[in-house]
């Protein structure tokens, strides 16, 4: 195992996507990059300090030095040291994100929080980076959230579930239970309309989820992306007319690979989940 990833930004949701990643032994280096060099210093080294607990063999680096982005097989956008607490985005987060790509030699772009969807879709439309190199994260935290309450309510391990989600956060998340199974079995079998009902409304109040979870989810991205092997995730993407929606950023299953997204997964809809997908997206 040689390679490297970057994740900009030592904030806490930094912090914690170093730490997932690392405890995950799936990179031989990660380097934090922060303005604040002395944060990112000192995180990368209490992280490097834990490895003898938690078993990992991960170098752990801290930088300001954005050109280290030179080489790395994945790059991972985070959150700056605060507080406040306070996410890449808007135009710092594009101008950051410009000197990124010109370094980054097509490395795969993680966005790993839950209020990057603008930056992502002007990445494309304002920097043409293509849309298989650049992948939002989030959602995955979201389905895990999801197969977890769904686990509860049918009295079964969260292993047992497989669903998809479509749509776009805050708001508009459609879960495909027409689709969705636990233990191979369809959902709308082994659950009652009550419970399905249920799991909707709580299911709109999982949104955001927290950093820890965001970070385990941006490692599982990553852990796909630099072993190569072809996992499945739920991601944030540039639409291209699935559901015959462009220009648009939404969720989608995806197949993962070296380079970033190799295919994406368009679900076959009830008409009830596609009328509440299109509400979704008028918003």
């Amino acid at each position: 195992m040689s390679s490297r990833i970057v994740i900009l930004g030592a904030g806490e949701l930094g912090g914690a996507v170093a730490q997932a990643v690392a405890t995950r032994d799936c990179v031989s280096q990660i380097v934090l990059i922060d303005t604040v060099e002395s944060v990112a210093s000192g995180k990368a080294l209490d992280l490097k300090q834990s490895s003898a607990i938690d078993h990992f063999h991960t170098q752990i680096t801290g930088t300001d030095d954005v050109s280290i982005v030179t080489g790395a097989q994945v790059c991972v956008i985070a959150d700056r040291a605060g507080p406040p607490k306070n996410e890449w985005a808007d135009k710092e987060g594009l101008a950051m994100l410009r000197q990124v790509l010109q370094y980054g030699s097509g490395a795969p772009v993680i966005f790993a929080g839950t209020g990057q969807t603008e930056m992502l879709l002007r990445s494309t439309r304002d920097l043409g980076a293509a849309r298989e190199r650049l992948i939002g994260s989030a959602p995955e935290a979201l389905v895990s959230a999801i197969r977890a309450i769904v686990a509860v309510e049918a009295e079964c391990s969260p292993d047992e579930v497989s669903l998809s989600v479509l749509g776009v956060p805050a708001g508009g998340l459609v879960v495909v239970w027409s689709e969705a199974t636990i233990g191979g079995h369809a959902v709308e079998h082994m659950l009652s309309q009550a419970q399905l009902n249920r799991l909707e409304t709580r299911v709109a109040k999982l949104w955001p989820p927290g950093p820890y979870t965001l970070g385990a989810a941006a490692a599982r991205i990553v852990q796909s992306v630099v072993e190569s092997g072809r996992h499945r995730a739920s991601v944030l993407t540039v639409l291209t007319d699935e559901f015959g929606i462009k220009d648009r950023v939404g969720i989608l299953q995806a197949l993962l690979g070296q380079g970033g997204i190799m295919q994406v997964q368009v679900p076959s809809l009830n008409t009830r989940e596609r009328v509440k997908l299109e509400s979704a997206f008028e918003k």
